[in-house]
């Protein structure tokens, strides 16, 4: 009777150490992932399952408790997340920023820009192609707040065309097509290393362009089905000194620069 019984507590087991993380591609994407899970399924027992959907994704999987953590760069729609219940203990990880990026030639007129909402008029003057994501991600929810800010509404033009894809695949269709893109810093750079893509930074440096990311646990609450020890334990080892050095030091080796910047435990910025 044991012999029968042990297999269906190990499985039981098993599934109460998975900890599924619900993130957006840039995590993915730059690499930053390959090293923050092994190094927290080393120190904590869990298991991590990745679902790299984009932010927006992610936060409607945690309004359906379909994932126990998230780490995600969309500061409205994670705030939205919190007041309506579905998601707790909001917390500060870290940033990086958001850049415009295109073809070296510079078509579009886009370097001399004093603002990422001009480069954008810009584009729409020269009716140049523009790749978005289209992905309601975070990147692609900071696309359509700049295109607001700058009086336009691409929605519909030719020169507007949205992928459907991840942060590192829209790089490559802009890339192949010779258009613009807005991408976060870490994702670019990191891609630009790998596989090097005939696009350059054209637009960076403003206050606008803040890229920051928070963890935040699916509320057990809501979705009792919810891993809350393991995506506590996700969330503490994300925002810890061992974590946030890992952090620190991401990308040094291979750009010459951190990819992210730690953040955990100072001041919110202001969204």
């Amino acid at each position: 009777m044991a012999l029968l019984v042990a297999p269906g507590l190990c499985v039981a087991a098993e599934v109460t150490k998975a900890v599924i993380l619900a993130t957006t591609t840039s995590t993915q994407d730059s690499g930053l992932l390959d090293v923050l899970i092994p190094a927290f399924e080393r120190t904590s027992g869990f298991v991590v399952k990745t679902l790299s959907v984009g932010s927006g994704q992610a936060i409607a999987m945690a309004k359906r408790g379909e994932a126990d953590v998230l780490l995600v760069h969309s500061p409205a729609d994670e705030l939205k997340l919190v007041e309506e219940g579905s998601g707790i203990h909001r917390r500060l990880v870290m940033h990086n920023d958001f850049v415009v990026v295109g073809p070296p030639e510079d078509p579009a007129g886009v370097k001399g820009a004093r603002s990422a909402r001009e480069a954008l008029q810009r584009v729409a003057q020269a009716r140049w192609l523009f790749l978005s994501r289209g992905d309601n991600s975070g990147t692609h929810a900071k696309e359509r707040g700049l295109w607001k800010a700058a009086g336009i509404d691409p929605v519909g033009q030719k020169y507007y065309q949205e992928t459907g894809l991840g942060m590192g695949e829209t790089l490559n269709v802009a890339s192949e097509k010779g258009g613009y893109t807005l991408s976060d810093r870490g994702t670019f750079l990191a891609r630009t290393k790998a596989n090097p893509l005939h696009l350059s930074i054209l637009t960076q440096g403003e206050p606008q362009l803040l890229n920051v990311y928070h963890v935040i646990e699916v509320n057990p609450a809501r979705w009792p089905k919810v891993n809350a020890a393991g995506s506590r334990a996700f969330a503490e080892f994300v925002v810890s000194p061992t974590a946030q050095e890992l952090i620190r030091n991401f990308g040094v080796d291979k750009v010459g620069s951190p990819l992210f910047l730690p953040d955990a435990g100072k001041r919110e910025p202001e969204d």
